[in-house]
């Protein structure tokens, strides 16, 4: 039994099984507070197809980095701390421009005016990964249309953290395409709608959004990258989810990702328990081994796996620099520009009794955390301070 270290420290180590698959296998003090997320990974692992399987390394799901490897080894690291009451933002999603040729409704963007500068940028980087961060995504409004978008991704640490871009794919071409693999990207994430491209293209507010998206896809899998399609799906467009599944398919992306849609005012309408099973039973349906790509959904990952990451394991950047518990919560916690920049604002977070138990229910559908939304002013459309509402 070939047997590779991930991790060792004072009351613990954390070894990986590579032959007959990959198991991990803890020992030491710590290891009965460790082992619960320990072992909901190894059942992923053991029960779920890869997204893609290399030369040297196997790629559970485009949201995560390659096992073995120095990146993964961090979200080890992280899960261990989690799993000892001191939550790390494993994920750290930055708003790195308002600029976009689509309008969507949907978009989260903050209002206001203005962007932050190459090395401010790089600042958020710095401190997320000396914060324990293992994923930077670059996201909203379209990061392809900042000139330094190469030299972001490039300039995060690949030892430390894998890069993720969402993008509408109107901007994209081969040698972007290109440059992005060179630069070191893990995973190109494009959103499609619907499978009738004028849907698409309203929802886009865009015309040709849908071929331009298509092509996207295309160029990022000719390049070799990670392509994950995405959905937001909603009540009324569940009938979608088996299309849609059919076009990734298609397409040979690697992963189809299904994110549900969210509150944004009282009273509008969230997932039902119906819908959400309809989206588990897919999930363990076409994960099994078989063809096809991996299908990754958040009501899995954070209503059975690991609960709601807002504020726990996610922390998102607006693109003034304020700090959010996840892109989809409208409330602010602090400024990265602020003298106690991101690890004083996640401190903020971590101190306030909403994100102190384990959800299994995104929060931003939780009809508990829900009611805080009728305090929230009708002119104030992305962001609220936490200060006047939360406590």
């Amino acid at each position: 039994m070939e047997m590779i270290n991930i991790l060792t420290i004072p009351g613990l180590s954390v070894d990986m099984k590579t032959t007959d698959g990959m198991q991990l296998i803890t020992s030491g003090p710590l290891s009965s507070a460790c082992r619960p997320a320990l072992n909901r990974i190894n059942d992923r692992l053991g029960e779920e197809k890869p997204a893609r399987v290399d030369e040297n390394a196997v790629i559970a799901s485009t949201w995560l980095p390659p096992i073995p490897g120095k990146v993964f080894n961090r979200l080890i690291r992280a899960e261990v701390s989690c799993a000892l009451k001191k939550y790390v933002p494993e994920t750290v999603s930055i708003e790195i421009t308002r600029e976009c040729k689509c309008n969507c409704e949907h978009c989260t963007v903050s209002e206001g005016e203005g962007e932050m500068t190459t090395d401010q940028i790089k600042g958020i980087i710095d401190q997320a990964l000396d914060m324990g961060a293992f994923i930077i995504t670059f996201t909203e409004g379209d990061p392809m249309l900042r000139d330094d978008i190469f030299e972001l991704v490039e300039y995060v640490d690949k030892d430390k953290a894998i890069v993720n871009i969402f993008t509408p794919g109107t901007e994209m071409t081969p040698e972007k395409a290109a440059r992005l693999r060179e630069a070191g990207l893990h995973n190109l994430l494009i959103s499609i709608y619907s499978t009738d491209p004028a849907t698409h293209d309203r929802t886009r507010r865009l015309e040709g959004a849908y071929h331009r998206a298509v092509d996207a896809i295309q160029m990022g899998l000719d390049a070799g990258l990670l392509v994950t399609m995405t959905t937001h799906i909603s009540p009324d467009r569940m009938h979608e989810l088996p299309g849609l599944y059919e076009l990734a398919d298609e397409l040979g992306v690697h992963e189809f990702s299904i994110w549900e849609s969210v509150a944004k005012r009282p009273g509008d309408l969230v997932t039902s328990e119906e819908d959400r099973q309809v989206i588990l039973d897919m999930h363990r349906t076409l994960n099994q081994p078989g063809p096809g790509p991996r299908v990754f959904a958040n009501s899995f990952f954070e209503g059975e796996m690991l609960g709601c990451m807002a504020g726990r394991r996610w922390a998102h950047v607006c693109v003034d620099g304020g700090v959010k518990a996840c892109p989809y919560m409208p409330f602010e916690f602090g400024n990265v520009m602020d003298e106690n920049g991101l690890s004083g604002a996640w401190k903020t977070v971590r101190s306030l009794k909403d994100f102190k138990e384990r959800r299994n229910l995104c929060m931003m559908q939780d009809p508990r955390f829900l009611i805080n939304l009728k305090d929230i002013p009708e002119g104030s459309r992305s962001k609220y301070t936490y200060r006047n509402i939360l406590k």
